[in-house]
């Protein structure tokens, strides 16, 4: 197994535009438009959003990002493997950096929205390794029988 490092990245920046922009037209081939609920570079640029790259040497191979929002709450978003980099580790490895820096901020909670269908069961199960579980709808999203959403309350 390579030697993976995660760091910040900018979302507008040339390295991140062709991870977001593979993972939104995925997004867009596997879910109809009003399901997609992928952020876009400028969103994944805001404020209350921390994105990473995970490297392996000068190659990006995933992305992801931490939404914050509410009281001490934060969101997974864009986590993203590229297709020739899967089966290698690289989704727990940028996962464990996301979660790690979800306690450095404090973060109490965890939650996702990811694909409930079977193109995205790979990813459910890493969530699940991790303890996240199934949870109703939260924040701005609504019942939707194509998403599947997840939490994970994390230790003080």
């Amino acid at each position: 197994m390579s030697d993976f490092s995660v760091r910040p990245a900018d979302p507008l920046g040339a390295p991140a535009q062709g991870l977001i922009a593979r993972h939104l037209s995925l997004m867009h081939e596997q879910t109809p438009p009003e399901s997609v609920h992928a952020m876009g570079a400028a969103e994944l640029a805001g404020p209350d959003v921390d994105f990473f790259l995970l490297w392996d040497g000068d190659t990006p191979l995933a992305m992801g990002a931490l939404k914050r929002w509410g009281d001490r709450q934060g969101e997974l978003k864009s986590m993203h493997v590229l297709a020739e980099a899967r089966g290698r580790g690289v989704g727990a490895a940028l996962l464990d950096h996301l979660l790690a820096h979800a306690r450095t901020l404090g973060l109490v909670r965890l939650s996702l929205e990811t694909g409930a269908d079977e193109y995205f069961i790979v990813a459910r199960r890493l969530y699940a390794r991790y303890g996240f579980q199934p949870c109703p709808p939260f924040a701005d999203y609504v019942p939707d029988p194509l998403s599947a959403f997840m939490r994970l309350d994390l230790a003080p």
